[in-house]
């Protein structure tokens, strides 16, 4: 529903949109190691199936590197710390590259004193959540990742955006079976499944998002319309419009992350964030557990077997033939997208070569 019919996609190696994307980074200052970082995070996003924010956002930061409102070179500090905390001061860096440091801190804070919590300030948009939060099943860890966004989203009974979509990652790692990987926002939807349907012409479903007016819409383009100008409306927080589906249950959620990413982290939060468009003052939040510190790890993993088990093994919905843990199925999509290549869309292809002309790189695919 949310991408183009197959037969319209364009089908590149992982490897191939890898190089393209590190080589477009590479001409606007940025190092090799943190433009691998950087299109890592967006390529793997694709791989999920998270084409939302995957290498369609490349124009944006191109446009934030070319305008300086993006440092090509990380330049970010540590400004406090303690045995199981930091805060660091992300400088305007590539938020992909501030992301990546912030947990790799808080993963060696958790293997040293079983909990690691960073914040991050004045950062960028960093992609996806769950990038960060999975870094800590390389190491037998519990991860978590929050970030704030820019206004987007109209707290319970508004019509003009004031939170972000601010997404929630939280992994936990298993022995036979997946990680738990959860990785979502806190509004039904994000801004990028809005543009995807625009960019296929296609209407959105009613309750994603609402106008101007505070109604709902099934129109993306007037929705990305008028919260581009300012005018009011967004997208809908977790649960939907009002309170009879728990619509503010994902207000609070929206409100619990600003909490943590800004108010925490000394960034900007509601309606600051992105208010200074040289100066977006994105926040992050990453804390991770070992949870070694509270039991046998074996006993952890193998608990988190039975559990997704007796999820997988439970009476079915009627006409339903699977029931599905968090995680399981950007799995077999990573693998499937692997083996059959990343399917980019048409529109998205072109702004892409588009890039690689002004940039003298070239698009792998004749």
């Amino acid at each position: 529903m949310t991408v183009p019919p197959e037969s319209q996609q364009i089908r590149i190696s992982e490897k191939d949109l890898q190089h393209f994307c590190e080589q477009i980074f590479i001409k606007y200052g940025v190092s090799k190691e943190d433009a691998r970082v950087t299109t890592e995070v967006l390529v793997i996003a694709d791989l999920r199936g998270i084409e939302s924010h995957g290498v369609a956002r490349l124009p944006r930061y191109v446009t934030g590197l070319r305008e300086g409102y993006i440092h090509p070179v990380y330049n970010g500090r540590t400004i406090k710390e303690t045995k199981a905390t930091a805060v660091i001061d992300a400088g305007q860096s590539l938020g992909q590259v501030a992301g990546r440091k912030g947990m790799e801190l808080a993963i060696r804070k958790a293997r040293e004193t079983a909990v690691g919590v960073v914040t991050v300030r004045n950062s960028n948009h960093f992609g996806i959540a769950g990038y960060y939060a999975m870094m800590a099943l390389e190491h037998d860890l519990i991860g978590m990742c929050m970030t704030n966004a820019a206004p987007l989203v109209v707290p319970t009974f508004g019509r003009t955006a004031v939170l972000g979509t601010n997404p929630i990652s939280l992994v936990a790692p298993a022995t036979k079976e997946k990680p738990f990987v959860l990785d979502m926002a806190t509004s039904v939807v994000p801004r990028g499944k809005l543009e995807v349907l625009d960019r296929a012409g296609k209407k959105m479903p009613f309750g994603w998002a609402v106008d101007e007016t505070g109604k709902g819409t099934t129109d993306p383009a007037r929705v990305l319309a008028a919260m581009a100008k300012r005018l009011g409306g967004g997208l809908l927080p977790l649960g939907g419009e009002g309170e009879e589906f728990s619509g503010h249950k994902g207000y609070g959620l929206a409100l619990m992350v600003d909490v943590l990413c800004g108010v925490l982290s000394g960034a900007a939060t509601g309606l600051n964030i992105y208010a200074d468009e040289k100066r977006p003052d994105v926040g992050h939040f990453f804390m991770v557990i070992d949870p070694a510190a509270f039991r046998p790890l074996d006993e952890f993993k193998h608990e988190m077997d039975r559990l997704a088990r007796e999820l997988k093994d439970s009476p079915k919905a009627q006409g339903q033939s699977r029931i599905y843990v968090h995680g399981e199925k950007s799995y077999a999509r990573m693998e499937r997208y692997r083996r059959e290549g990343v399917p980019i869309g048409p529109k998205v292809a072109e702004n892409l070569k588009k890039i690689g002309k002004e940039s003298g790189v070239p698009w792998p695919i004749s």
